[in-house]
């Protein structure tokens, strides 16, 4: 696959409990993403944090640690990620949606072995 060199990175904070459906919603982003052809996501699990609601979220509080934030990162073309985003507004109930222009210095897999 090959995106162009001026890309944008695509982020959503969200929260680990967060349902889809009955799923949890960073699973669900992150296959949605695969499903549509998307270069690549990744799910990261923060271990502090804190949200519009100042609700702090950390492993140190084992009464919050069930809950701990989520970001995820998706990186392809402009047009490839404004398609993406409309398909957030719905699955996203509450967190944060950030879009930044990405320079792709370098995408690629390893060859496979003869």
């Amino acid at each position: 696959m090959k995106i162009p060199r001026d890309g944008q990175l695509l982020r959503v904070f969200i929260g680990e409990q967060d349902k889809w459906r009955g799923k949890p919603l960073y699973e669900e982003i992150v296959l949605l993403a695969k499903k549509e052809g998307m270069a690549g996501a990744t799910a990261i699990k923060g271990f502090m944090g804190f949200g519009a609601k100042s609700h702090m979220h950390t492993t140190k509080l084992l009464r919050l640690s069930e809950d701990l934030p989520i970001v995820i990162e998706i990186v392809d073309s402009e047009e490839k990620i404004q398609s993406f985003v409309s398909k957030l507004d719905e699955m996203v109930q509450e967190g944060l949606i950030t879009l930044e222009k990405a320079n792709i210095v370098m995408y690629r897999a390893s060859k496979p072995a003869d």
